[in-house]
């Protein structure tokens, strides 16, 4: 019995340091996506993605886009971000293709995530608007399968008429 109390006290010691890694990790991260500018220092490699068409190869978009490849950068993501510039996005980098779910946790605006698997073609694109009042947008959910998931403001791909099939072409 003295040991199953010890195992549950050490799991919730782990529990807690790891909430508080990612609490510590967002709390150095919110300065930077505040004010996200990809030209500022900061922890985020950068690239510039463009959107071709998935047929002619022609040029649909491009964004600068911050790039998150680490577990604490893509839980993050652009939480607690008040705006996002109509040139950028956030580039968001998985070891390999899986079923990915994002969420709108604490998003002061509407987004677009496209999902892209390996090979750099869009699997699917969600229009997720801003979470309403005294709602934090975690129970707001959007899957697709992907490596890569690329997150810019509402509308951007319906302007451009970018669509799944299309691919995204970036450097990394």
């Amino acid at each position: 019995m003295k040991r199953q109390w010890l195992a549950y006290g050490l799991a919730a010691l782990v529990g807690i340091a790891v909430l508080a890694y990612l609490g510590l990790a967002s709390g150095a991260l919110a300065p930077y996506l505040a004010g996200y500018d990809p030209g500022s220092p900061g922890d985020y490699e950068h690239t510039s993605v463009t959107v071709v068409d998935g047929e002619s190869g022609e040029e649909l978009g491009r964004v600068e886009a911050a790039v998150a490849d680490s577990f604490p950068k893509r839980y993050v993501g652009l939480s607690e971000t008040d705006a996002l510039p109509g040139d950028r996005g956030m580039l968001f980098v998985h070891d390999g293709v899986g079923e990915r779910t994002y969420v709108m946790r604490n998003m002061s605006f509407g987004l677009d995530i496209l999902f892209v698997g390996a090979d750099g073609t869009i699997t699917a694109i969600h229009e997720a608007p801003e979470p309403e009042p005294n709602e934090n947008g975690a129970d707001q959910t959007y899957t697709g399968k992907a490596k890569y998931v690329l997150e810019v403001n509402r509308g951007w791909t319906t302007e451009r008429g970018i669509e799944a099939g299309d691919r995204i072409e970036f450097e990394l």
